[in-house]
C-alpha cells in the first residue's frame, strides 16, 4: 500500500515538473486549438441566418424640389424602424412587431435619395417577406403626406429570397475561435508570475558584507 502511494506521489510530481517545464509555444498551441474547436462547434450548432434587402427611392413631385428628396430619404430611413411603420408591416410579414424590431435594419446614402431595408431570419423566405412588408408599409406612410412634402416614395427593388446564408460558416467561426484562443494564451503568458531563482543557489553565495566579516574574524 505504501509503495503504491509513493509511486503515485512520484508520478504526480513528475507530471507537475513536466507542466512547469512546458515551453510557451505549447500553451499557445493548446489554447489556439481549443478556441478553434469551440468556434467551429458554435458555427455548426447555430442555425444559419439569411438576409434579404429591398430598396425604395424618394422622388420629387411636380411641385417638389429635387434637392429635397435626398433629405426626405434620410428621414424615411429613420422612420422605417419605428412602431408606426412596423405595426402595419407585421400583418403582411406574418411575424410579431418584436421580431421586426430585432431583425430589420435600414441604410441610406449621402449621395442618392434611396433607402435600403434589410431583414434577417433563419428562413430565407421569411427574410424576404419581412423586408418587402416594411418597405410597403413605409411607402404607404410616406405617400400619405406627399401633398405637403412634395416628395413621393416609390419601390425601387423588391427583396428576393436569398440563396445563401449571410451568417459566417463553421470554418470562419473556427478561425475566429483559434485566433481568440491564441490571443488569450499569449496574454496568460504575459501576466503569469515569473519563477524566482533557486533559494539554495542564492543562499550559497555570501554577500560582500558577510564575506568581509568572515575574513575579519580570521
Amino acid at each position: 500500500m505504501s509503495e503504491n502511494l509513493s509511486k503515485g506521489r512520484r508520478s504526480s510530481g513528475s507530471a507537475l515538473s513536466r507542466a512547469r517545464t512546458m515551453p510557451p509555444w505549447a500553451l499557445l498551441g493548446a489554447t489556439a486549438v481549443l478556441g478553434g474547436v469551440l468556434g467551429g462547434a458554435y458555427g455548426v450548432v447555430k442555425p444559419p441566418a439569411y438576409t434579404a434587402t429591398s430598396y425604395v427611392i424618394a422622388v420629387p413631385t411636380d411641385k417638389g424640389d429635387p434637392s429635397a428628396a435626398l433629405g426626405f430619404a434620410q428621414a424615411y430611413g429613420r422612420v422605417a424602424t419605428q412602431l408606426a411603420v412596423l405595426g402595419d408591416a407585421q400583418v403582411w410579414a406574418g411575424v410579431p412587431v418584436k421580431t421586426l424590431e430585432s431583425s430589420v435594419r435600414t441604410a441610406t446614402s449621402p449621395d442618392a435619395p434611396m433607402v435600403a431595408v434589410s431583414a434577417t431570419s433563419t428562413r430565407a423566405d421569411r427574410a424576404a417577406d419581412m423586408a418587402n412588408a416594411v418597405t410597403r408599409s413605409l411607402t404607404q406612410h410616406a405617400n400619405e403626406s406627399k401633398a405637403s412634402t412634395h416628395v413621393e416614395l416609390l419601390s425601387f427593388s423588391r427583396a428576393l429570397k436569398p440563396t445563401s446564408a449571410s451568417s459566417p460558416s463553421p470554418a470562419v467561426t473556427g478561425l475566429v475561435g483559434a485566433s481568440a484562443g491564441g490571443l488569450l494564451g499569449a496574454l496568460s503568458l504575459l501576466v503569469r508570475p515569473r519563477r524566482s531563482a533557486d533559494p539554495a543557489l542564492t543562499a550559497s553565495v555570501p554577500s560582500p558584507a558577510t564575506a568581509a566579516d568572515v575574513h575579519g574574524q580570521r
